[in-house]
């Protein structure tokens, strides 16, 4: 699944500063909070930070990915 899904999200080389999380890593956290109905805050440790998860979601939003993954 994760070879289909890696071509449509956003291109990772133009880094901004700090660590990148890893798309694959924010995508599983999105799927779990949606599934689970849980508050962004709410999100297990063993998951990126809420911030990222939540700003990655919003992001993808704004510039059509999700639009792109769902079709």
């Amino acid at each position: 699944m994760w070879a289909r899904l890696a071509p449509l999200l956003p291109d990772r080389t133009p880094q901004r500063g700090g660590r990148w999380r890893d798309h694959r890593e924010v995508l599983e956290a999105i799927i779990w909070r949606l599934r689970t109905g849980s508050p962004w805050r709410d999100l297990p440790e063993e998951m990126p930070p809420w911030e990222t998860v939540w700003g990655r979601f919003d992001r993808w939003s704004k510039d059509g990915t999700w639009d792109r993954v769902l079709r």
